[in-house]
């Protein structure tokens, strides 16, 4: 697929005090792009659209230039210590993605120009922490990949990290576009991993994504490079045929990755939940989804915060970790599995 161009662009005037923000201005503007301004990124008005699902829609393609006034990092556990933050908002359509929630009436995709403020923040976690190692994940609500080859905030913050003793980054992507990273000095010290998934769940709930293909032609390449390399599957979803859909998945990867050096990969799982709020939001926003958020097949289970969300019944969901690790370990044995519910 073609990489993201937005089009439309927002810039608060405070961006262009930062080289990143006056540079993506010259870019956008040398892109023939519409730019207007904007008092702050988190209130943006005059997105166009009739209805609220063509604003919605819009949102998706609109890319807002901000700068980051809370440097205070999220938590970002199990999978890091922190959430790095360089980018709020996704320009893919994925019918399950927790960022529809999340993001709430805030769907159009951020990225803030502060980097030097965010990595004096980042120092300040890992001296806090060392000798322990202090992880950051660069994707907890965005996928960073789908705008670097614009802003190359991700770059610098590779870079950044290939020289730190006590840090390291990891981020997931659905994207292909990878390029510009490969010759990144990065040291070992950044995870690179693709979301993927059976071709049921990419066909039917994934679109305004990279194709499994174009993934995995991306993972070899980042593997060449020299980076740690990672695969999430998420969410887990039992669809009809799942079992031969997954095999099929993992048969396809092992083949893709003949000849790359899979010693240090990683796999993390994550099984298929939603909430009631998301359930509305999802269904609101694509109608004729086939995602199936069946409250009586499923099991409540409390969250967070006092927001319970819908999982798949105990023996469901061993089914589905069980055959998904038999499937790993058979293609992939030396592998690390780690597995959220």
């Amino acid at each position: 697929m073609k990489p993201f161009v937005p089009q439309l662009v927002y810039i608060e005037p405070q961006a262009l005090e930062y080289p990143l923000g006056r540079e993506l201005k010259d870019k956008f503007e040398s892109m023939g792009l519409e730019i207007r301004e904007t008092t702050s990124h988190n209130q943006v008005r005059g997105i166009p659209g009739d209805n609220e699902l063509q604003q919605y829609r819009n949102a998706k393609s609109t890319l807002v230039v901000g700068v980051r006034r809370t440097l205070k990092f999220d938590t970002s556990k199990p999978s890091a210590e922190y959430a790095i933050p360089l980018a709020t908002g996704c320009m893919g359509h994925c019918h399950y993605c927790y960022l529809q929630t999340t993001l709430g009436s805030k769907p159009y995709i951020r990225t803030y120009v502060n980097l030097e403020e965010i990595f004096e923040q980042a120092d300040k976690y890992m001296e806090e922490r060392k000798p322990g190692i202090t992880r950051f994940e660069a994707a907890c609500t965005s996928d960073i990949v789908g705008i670097d080859h614009l802003t190359h905030a991700l770059k610098k913050t590779i870079e950044f990290f290939a020289d730190k003793e006590y840090g390291q980054l990891r981020f997931v992507t659905k994207f292909e576009h990878v390029d510009h990273l490969l010759d990144a000095k990065h040291n070992g010290k950044t995870r690179f991993r693709f979301s993927i998934n059976s071709r049921y769940v990419i066909k039917n709930f994934e679109p305004g994504t990279s194709s499994f293909d174009g993934r995995l032609e991306a993972a070899r390449k980042v593997a060449a490079a020299g980076y740690p390399l990672g695969f999430i599957v998420a969410p887990i979803y039992k669809h009809e045929g799942w079992k031969e859909g997954y095999h099929e998945l993992f048969e396809r990867l092992n083949n893709s990755l003949a000849g790359v050096d899979l010693d240090n990969l990683t796999f993390e799982l994550i099984q298929h939940r939603y909430t009631k709020p998301a359930k509305k939001v999802i269904m609101k926003r694509y109608p004729k989804t086939k995602l199936e958020m069946d409250e009586e097949k499923r099991k409540y289970k409390w969250g967070r915060y006092g927001i319970g969300k819908y999982v798949y019944p105990t023996e469901e969901a061993s089914e589905l970790e069980n055959t998904i690790r038999e499937y790993i370990h058979t293609f992939f044995p030396k592998a690390e599995i780690q597995y959220f519910t």
